[in-house]
């Protein structure tokens, strides 16, 4: 499906950037290209993927401004070191983390998501409105009605979390919501094959609501923890399981 990068774009387009960006991402992420290693031919590229060179050019746009390409007189357009990576851009995150991921890069995870969660649901229980704490409430209730609807759970669980630091008042931890949305969805591809399924969480998650529900900002830090604990033991799971599997 060619791409012609002038005039509008139309959802096909767009499509085929956003597959374009994905298959370059984690080609850098996973190794495949290493730092300081010059981007392949654009012209190759574009022959290959059925891409226009413009195409190309706004995915290394994109890429540049995530830290992992930058283009210099006469060397060319090249991967940058890793450390100059912005580890917490969602599609890095996404890009990072796979049917390969290690204990480490979980493990690296849920060390995000501790620094982040805990502290929101501390200052939640301390600023959270009437009306935020019955919708909470209600999204609670929502994922006891799919508790064995792994989708529909993943969905009311996910707004569950986010709801949480918008709950904060602080605009900062709002515009956390998509890291740590990016950070769940992961957790539950990660976990997906749990053969407890996901009603051992349901307790946690209603004693973090009843520690907001409460005003009580050190029992919701507390839970937080725990729930991020039982979490990440699913995904321990899970990833063991997928490398037995593998031997």
């Amino acid at each position: 499906m060619p791409f012609n990068g002038a005039g509008p774009q139309g959802s096909a387009s767009v499509s085929v950037h956003a597959k374009l960006l994905d298959l370059l991402g984690r080609s850098i992420v996973r190794g495949e290209l290493q730092p300081g290693d010059p981007l392949p031919n654009a012209d190759d590229w574009s022959a290959a993927h059925g891409v226009s060179r413009t195409a190309l050019r706004e995915v290394i746009k994109v890429l540049a401004g995530k830290g992992m390409v930058e283009a210099r007189p006469k060397t060319g357009t090249r991967i940058r070191a890793r450390t100059d990576w912005n580890f917490l851009d969602p599609d890095i995150l996404a890009w990072r983390y796979g049917p390969k991921t290690t204990f480490e890069e979980a493990q690296s995870l849920f060390e995000l998501r501790r620094a982040i969660e805990p502290s929101a649901g501390a200052i939640a229980a301390q600023r959270a409105t009437k009306e935020q704490i019955a919708t909470l409430e209600k999204i609670y209730e929502k994922m006891e009605r799919f508790a064995d609807d792994n989708e529909r759970f993943a969905e009311a669980d996910l707004e569950f979390h986010q709801s949480i630091l918008h709950m904060t008042g602080n605009e900062l931890f709002g515009s956390l919501a998509s890291l740590t949305a990016t950070a769940m969805l992961i957790s539950f591809k990660l976990s997906d094959d749990n053969p407890y399924g996901q009603r051992p969480s349901l307790p946690l998650h209603w004693g973090v609501y009843e520690a907001i529900a409460q005003r009580d900002p050190e029992a919701a830090r507390s839970r937080l923890i725990e729930l991020l604990d039982l979490a990440e033991e699913d995904v321990n799971r899970s990833l063991a399981a997928r490398k037995a599997r593998g031997r």
